[in-house]
């Protein structure tokens, strides 16, 4: 009998039913704006924007008063001009600059989609804010009734970046997932796969290599990672042990929690890998924070609003965006009590790393707004509306994933680019596939999908949206691109929609 596994599921079960949430959300997120601004009143960013005003409004007042003040005293940012007025002198090394104290770590961000690395601030509080969470969604496995109790004896094996970070003297510098599982608790340690030694591989071919050759070693219970690259070990691990199916090297695989981007899409070839049906937990965790988690069956994800984040949402509108998706400088902003279900938002975020009303480049929808369950539609910047067709990831993600199940194909990658033609517009899609399919049988599937899922797209294919393309390539031509750029491995992904005019270009002169 699993002694340990047995009295671990309990335990998980009564502390479960004790950190249930709270009902009234917006109270919740009050007391947690309260303490953000509690302790970054005395920064540079605190003092210039009257924090201590608007904490006293919180504090002493009933109403909206505090929110109203913190719209009004403190502007909306974006990465840029975030870098450009406070992070530039973090990462400099100056004290209490947007959050107390110093910096010491900073998280690489960018995906394919930017010429240069974002530097985003990982504070020591950011840095517990993220362990804590980890620790809530692993205490929400309670609720999944039918996991065995030696499950919770098993390995836990994270496909991160490396956790040997760059060190840059005043600071270092990295992928989020190497900064976190460097600092993984000491009780975690027995449990955490690839482990230390094979965790710090900066060479990400090296580290799968080492992974494979370790994996019949360890009795794997969990996978955390970015679908493609798991999916891409998992392959490796199969090949390399002429086995059936990633069960029979590791028979007690129970849990694959995923994020970053829709698993959908990879769903159909991910479970071709599998012995047997698993559970898929989602998570929502971004370079700026862990900011939402699955925490039951059957549910989508919900915000996490008692951990130091404070979120706004703004209705993602013409009113508030531009047509290349950057936000206007004074957009409407909203709590979480003023949101609707079904209605897409940016998110805005005030955290424990000194991000205040950032712009995280999410768009989401509340699908069940009691319990502030919401799913991720897309970016901001990631998505086509060249002609009024509003074409959000989402849609692009559901008629990819259709389009799997009618021609029984894996497709692992895709992305589409917008084209103004001489008087009308179109839409490229680079779709990544190793099985066969005809590319305009395929096309004009996705086509009629889209009609049938998007009110505005139908409209628009009828009169601007003329031009359709459609390039069918092998999946590893999305990998080696990426490679090419530097971008392997950890949380990078291929962006759904490629705009900028540079890579725009050099992507097509790749694959030429």
């Amino acid at each position: 009998m699993a002694i340990v596994g047995n009295i671990l599921k309990r335990g998980i079960g009564l502390t479960s039913l004790m950190k249930r949430p709270k009902s009234n959300l917006a109270k919740l997120q009050r007391k947690t704006l309260v303490k953000l601004l509690n302790k970054g009143r005395f920064t540079q960013f605190g003092e210039k924007y009257h924090f201590e005003e608007i904490m006293n409004a919180a504090l002493f007042s009933d109403d909206k008063e505090f929110y109203t003040k913190y719209k009004k005293l403190v502007p909306v940012y974006d990465y840029n001009k975030m870098f450009a007025e406070w992070w530039h002198k973090t990462l400099a090394g100056e004290k209490n600059v947007s959050w107390v104290g110093n910096v010491k770590y900073f998280a690489l961000s960018s995906g394919t989609s930017e010429a240069s690395s974002k530097h985003i601030p990982v504070t020591k509080d950011m840095v517990k804010a993220i362990h804590r969470t980890s620790i809530r969604q692993i205490l929400a496995l309670a609720t999944y009734k039918n996991l065995p109790s030696q499950l919770y004896e098993k390995g836990y094996l994270m496909l991160g970046g490396s956790t040997k970070l760059q060190d840059k003297g005043d600071y270092f510098e990295g992928d989020l997932s190497g900064i976190t599982a460097g600092k993984i608790p000491f009780w975690f340690e027995r449990f955490y796969k690839p482990g230390k030694t094979i965790a710090e591989t900066a060479d990400w071919s090296e580290k799968l290599d080492k992974i494979t050759k370790k994996a019949k070693d360890w009795d794997i219970g969990f996978i955390v990672g970015v679908p493609a690259w798991i999916q891409i070990l998992m392959e490796k691990i199969i090949k390399e042990y002429n086995v059936k199916n990633i069960h029979e090297i590791w028979p007690n695989l129970e849990i694959y929690c995923h994020g970053g981007v829709s698993f959908e899409p990879y769903k159909k070839g991910f479970e071709k890998l599998l012995g047997r049906p698993i559970t898929y937990i989602e998570t929502y965790l971004a370079s700026e924070g862990f900011l939402a988690y699955q925490t039951h069956p059957n549910s989508d994800m919900q915000l996490v609003l008692n951990n130091g984040i404070f979120f706004e949402f703004i209705p993602f509108n013409d009113r508030n965006f531009d047509e290349d998706g950057s936000m206007v400088q004074y957009p409407e902003t909203l709590m979480i009590d003023e949101v609707e279900e079904g209605k897409e938002y940016a998110l805005l975020i005030s955290t424990v790393s000194g991000a205040w009303r950032y712009l995280i480049g999410d768009t989401i929808k509340f699908t069940n707004k009691k319990n502030a369950e919401i799913i991720i539609t897309g970016r901001t910047k990631h998505f086509l509306s060249l002609c009024g067709e509003h074409l959000s990831v989402d849609n692009m993600n559901k008629a990819i994933e259709l389009a799997c199940k009618n021609f029984n194909i894996d497709v692992r990658e895709f992305t589409v680019v917008g084209k103004r033609l001489e008087e009308t517009f179109g839409h490229h899609w680079y779709v990544g596939t190793d099985d066969k399919v005809d590319a305009q049988d395929l096309l004009k599937f996705i086509d009629e999908t889209l009609c049938k899922i998007n009110d505005d797209y139908p409209v628009e294919r009828k009169h601007a949206l003329k031009g359709l393309e459609i390039t069918v390539l092998p999946v590893k031509t999305f990998y080696d691109f990426m490679e090419s750029k530097g971008k392997t491995g950890g949380q990078h992904k291929f962006p759904r929609v490629l705009k900028k005019k540079e890579l725009i270009a050099e992507w097509e002169a790749y694959i030429k």
